[in-house]
Parts: C-alpha cells; structure tokens; sequence
C-alpha cells in the first residue's frame, strides 16, 4: 500500500496498529479527531484531520510521513 491509499483508508474510517522499533503504535480515530498512540505507555498525539496527522505526528522523533509506504 502506498501512502496515499494508507491516507485514504484512515480517511474512510480504517484503524491501524503496526510496529517499529520493537513498540506497537495504533492509529485510531473518533468523533473529535485522529490518535496516533503508543501502547507501551498509552503515549497519545491527537489531530483533527488526516492531513495533519501525517504533516506532524510524530515516532522517535521522526514524522509519521517520512516513514513513506511502498
């Protein structure tokens, strides 16, 4: 999936969980906005749209969209 699809899918409402650096991190959405939470520690970034996820989210200070889709 690349980063567009990725983005879509979140758009539509999809959750996700996916893994690095050994932490598992979820991508999850409500009625007031995006998350993006690390679970080790409940660690939670919110944002109120897509967009802004990717644009500022952030894992061992690196942003989320860097870590590009293939």
């Amino acid at each position: 999936m690349n980063i567009e699809e990725f983005k879509e899918r979140i758009e539509m409402g999809e959750e996700f969980q996916f893994y690095y650096l050994d932490e598992s991190y979820w991508i999850s959405q409500n009625e007031k906005g995006l998350y993006l939470t690390r679970e080790s520690d409940n660690n939670s970034q919110s944002f109120r749209t897509t967009d802004e996820l990717f644009e500022r989210a952030e894992i061992a200070k690196k942003k989320l969209m860097i870590f590009g889709m293939k």
